[in-house]
């Protein structure tokens, strides 16, 4: 693969491998596996998961396209907003309901070539322009049964898994970037010189760096605990409860301490932090979208709550 090719797949890794591919391994059959994960292991393949429309929730009631049976094919209609890398991925793994299905019930899923007929993607602009948004709107687009990923109108548990496993993924992501804050922080205070020494030795600096850590550290070992249960989860070893708590929990923590981090990171450097010569403000960006991305800490919070009540 030229090195191209490598960086086009590389900015693609989440969309292609934290959700189609898991989508794939967990809702597909033996021959969707083995045409679309060949080729995907391979760098040949880009995918995607849609599944949200524009009423702004991630759960169930986020499905919001319908799927009608005409015979021997299912002929797909609706707008699906937040699909990450959607303008460009050349493989879509989409959700659609039943009509007149509410809720938990009546979801399916699909997996549909991106240039089918009927297909209209397009790019959305967004805060953070290094995670790529698209709305993508399906317009009458007949597919055959064989696309078809598991059952008809059960697809719900499947798709609630892949949901969670994303949600650990983007917890570790949280967790390395607010690593990295700390220590592009930690660098520039060490250079930064103010009133004749570095700012670094300042007691208000050291404070809130020690806190940047503290914040990191405790992300860090709730995001080992999601991975090692999703890890598990995925032979089904764990009840769903535990995945979806886990993951809750690790999204939660992870989400709060990257943002107050970023944020931190952003006031230690000053007025330098929101230019183009340091990557902070990157930072920043990404740690705002990646804690709304699949519930922010409030949704997860509520969420574990309603599992200890039941």
């Amino acid at each position: 693969m030229s090195k191209w090719g490598v960086t086009y797949y590389v900015r693609r890794f989440f969309s292609t491998v934290c959700l189609a591919t898991n989508a794939l391994i967990i809702a597909g059959n033996d021959a969707q596996k083995q045409h679309y994960l060949t080729q995907i292991c391979e760098g040949r393949l880009t995918a995607t998961l849609a599944y949200t429309g524009n009423n702004g929730q991630w759960d169930a009631t986020a499905v919001q396209g319908v799927a009608t049976e005409q015979g021997d094919d299912y002929v797909l209609n609706g707008t699906y907003r937040y699909v990450l890398d959607g303008h460009t991925a050349q493989l879509l793994i989409v959700a659609a309901r039943s009509e007149g299905s509410r809720g938990e019930q009546g979801i399916s899923l699909f997996a549909i070539d991106a240039d089918t007929a009927g297909v209209t993607r397009s790019w959305l602009p967004t805060m953070d322009q290094t995670r790529k948004q698209a709305e993508i709107v399906f317009d009458n687009v007949r597919v055959s049964r064989s696309q078809l990923m598991g059952e008809a109108h059960t697809a719900w548990p499947h798709l609630n898994k892949v949901l969670q496993l994303a949600t650990v993924a983007i917890a570790a992501e949280q967790v390395g970037g607010s690593q990295q804050v700390l220590d592009l922080t930690v660098e520039y205070s060490k250079e930064r010189v103010q009133f004749g020494r570095p700012i670094a030795g300042f007691q208000a600096v050291k404070h809130q760096a020690a806190d940047m850590m503290l914040r990191t550290e405790v992300a860090r070992s709730a995001a080992y605990y999601a991975a090692c249960v999703a890890d598990e989860a995925l032979s089904d070893g764990v009840l769903a409860g535990e995945l979806s708590e886990a993951a809750s929990v690790a999204k939660a923590y992870c989400s709060e301490g990257y943002f107050k981090n970023a944020a931190t990171a952003l006031q230690l450097h000053g007025g330098v932090g929101f230019t183009w010569e340091y990557d902070v403000h990157l930072y920043f960006k990404r740690a705002k979208s990646s804690e709304l991305l699949f519930g922010d800490a409030a949704y997860h919070r509520e969420h574990v709550a309603t599992l200890l009540l039941d």
